[in-house]
């Protein structure tokens, strides 16, 4: 920019010497003007090659468009065929949007541990924003203040451990009723997600309201919202191409924003609904007889609305809060925890032996003539093996939800611009044959007496299934406590095995949520002693 100037400031000069008509400093001052513009244009050019030079190295793509193009269907096994090429941490561009793919551990630690609080951030895509209220929940929302509020109410006081404890009967009674409606159906085929689906849903929405929704409606919701649920994964992990084009978002050429805004729109209507029968049960609260006491129901929806009439700024919520932080644990409380135990019951069913064991720990521990509690699940360890090494085969977000960096930093030896979309390839890290012994086989075994702690907390990087740092998943506390109770209910109640003449397929669906690409179907068969265990 300084040579630029310089030439400009020549300009005087150059028109003197016209006018003097001194044809030999014209010609001078020319070729020196010149030498100037050029040598200025270089060193621009030098200065933006060596930004490119400090990036991770990367497919060229297409101008443009860059390599949107070439993407399949499949994000998380083409970001790892990439990484094959181009190493563990590699660009590409998706539009005007910059991109960067880490499949390491030790490059995934650099960005949820050593720089967290600057890759805290998110850049949620416009179907997250339209269907999180304005991206007003957890999982999108920006790194700050109030994102850290509302954390801290979702994970330390709707999802503590005092209040799962004071709501299980409520988590129980809908287990029960599954177990109940799986044994009239003895010797005909189940559709496994749908019965997770439906049990998690149950569970949940029992918890959120009280049990406002009764009867006919609870299953038709269930129903319903287990299609809006699915709809909207898809949605969600569907590249769009106004993310990539700012310019082109009015169009809305794939109609993304206006599925997702439709949807949005349903989920407003049920929770608005409740919202309003939630207070009008406040309104006609029972006194407790000699207690002088009104007596309400402490659901996690009167939680939240005693929030939002709270008057302390740094403890209240908006309404589109409350909504966002409703859907949060709605949607992930059902579709990840369904997700997950399809897939944990087609690995059993594709390995018996597995199941065998399994099944013969949940009859030590809990015994043929009682029911699976919660309080049994800490003496699971082989099933809680299996689930593992599931969800390291099948991790339920198999690139997480991608981070965002506050500011430019530096990964891996490479610039990280700020406002980057930083993929963690969960998936590739699972199967990385340096970090795993043998892979891509199924072996619970390896989870069994583990020195390095593979939890869920995200605490090795190695075993990322719900993230980790700032960003890891804030509703595992639940979704650990469901998907386990869920799975124990299911194979200590009941015998499984496939339909006669069907096949176990391991395809994948791609969306926001790893998902089978062919729905489980399972036959049950009675396996407890006494048929009342069936019994509400």
């Amino acid at each position: 920019m300084l040579y630029t100037v310089s030439g400009i400031a020549m300009w005087p000069r150059w028109w003197n010497a016209c006018n003097m008509k001194d044809e030999l400093s014209q010609a001078n001052l020319l070729i020196l003007f010149s030498i100037l513009i050029i040598f200025g244009f270089l060193c621009t050019i030098k200065k933006s090659r060596n930004v490119a030079a400090s990036l991770p190295p990367g497919p060229r793509g297409l101008p443009f468009v860059g390599y949107l193009p070439f993407l399949g269907t499949d994000l998380h096994r083409a970001f790892t065929g990439l990484s094959r090429v181009y190493g563990p941490i590699y660009k590409l561009w998706l539009g005007n949007k910059l991109c960067v793919v880490l499949s390491s551990p030790s490059l995934v630690k650099e960005v949820v541990k050593d720089q967290d609080s600057i890759f805290a951030n998110r850049s949620p895509s416009i179907a997250a924003i339209a269907v999180t209220f304005g991206g007003n929940d957890i999982a999108f929302s920006s790194y700050g203040p109030e994102w850290r509020k509302l954390r801290k109410i979702f994970v330390h006081q709707m999802l503590g451990s005092s209040s799962l404890d004071a709501c299980y009967d409520l988590r129980s009674q809908e287990v029960k009723k599954s177990i109940s409606d799986v044994h009239n159906k003895i010797g005909v085929p189940i559709n496994i997600g749908q019965l997770a689906f439906s049990t998690a849903i149950n569970a949940i929405t029992s918890m959120l309201c009280g049990g406002i929704l009764q009867g006919e409606m609870e299953t038709n919701f269930g129903a319903e919202f287990q299609g809006v649920v699915t709809e909207l994964m898809v949605l969600l992990g569907k590249p769009n191409v106004s993310d990539f084009f700012p310019m082109l978002a009015r169009f809305d050429m794939q109609g993304i924003e206006r599925k997702t805004k439709k949807i949005a729109l349903w989920c407003d209507r049920i929770l608005s609904s409740a919202i309003d029968k939630r207070l009008n049960a406040n309104a006609n609260a029972v006194t407790k007889k000699g207690a002088g006491k009104i007596e309400q129901r402490k659901d996690f929806l009167k939680f939240l609305l005693d929030l939002k009439e709270n008057d302390d700024d740094a403890k209240s919520i908006t309404l589109s809060q409350l909504k966002a932080l409703l859907m949060d644990i709605m949607i992930g409380g059902t579709d990840t925890t369904s997700t997950a135990v399809e897939w944990v019951m087609a690995e059993m069913l594709q390995h018996p032996n597995v199941m065998k064991r399994v099944q013969e720990e949940l009859t030590e521990v809990v015994g043929l003539d009682n029911r699976v509690e919660e309080s049994h699940l800490p003496q699971l360890h082989y099933l809680v093996a299996v689930v593992k090494e599931t969800l390291r085969l099948h991790p339920p977000l198999p690139l997480l939800v991608p981070h965002c960096p506050s500011q430019s930093s530096v990964v891996g030896g490479y610039t990280i611009p700020k406002g980057a979309s930083i993929f963690l390839n969960v998936w590739a890290i699972h199967r990385d044959p340096e970090i795993w012994n043998t892979p891509l086989e199924f072996q619970p075994e390896r989870f069994l007496n583990d020195s390095k702690k593979l939890d869920f907390s995200g605490n090795n990087f190695v075993y990322l299934t719900f993230g980790s740092g700032r960003r890891v998943c804030a509703g595992l506390p639940l979704a650990e406590r469901m998907l386990m109770y869920i799975l124990a209910s299911f194979l200590h109640s009941f015998e499984w095995e496939l339909p006669n003449g069907t096949k176990l397929e391991f395809a994948e669906r791609f969306g926001i949520v790893l998902k089978k690409m062919r729905p489980l179907v399972a036959t049950p068969s009675p396996r407890l002693s006494n048929s009342k265990l069936y019994t509400l």
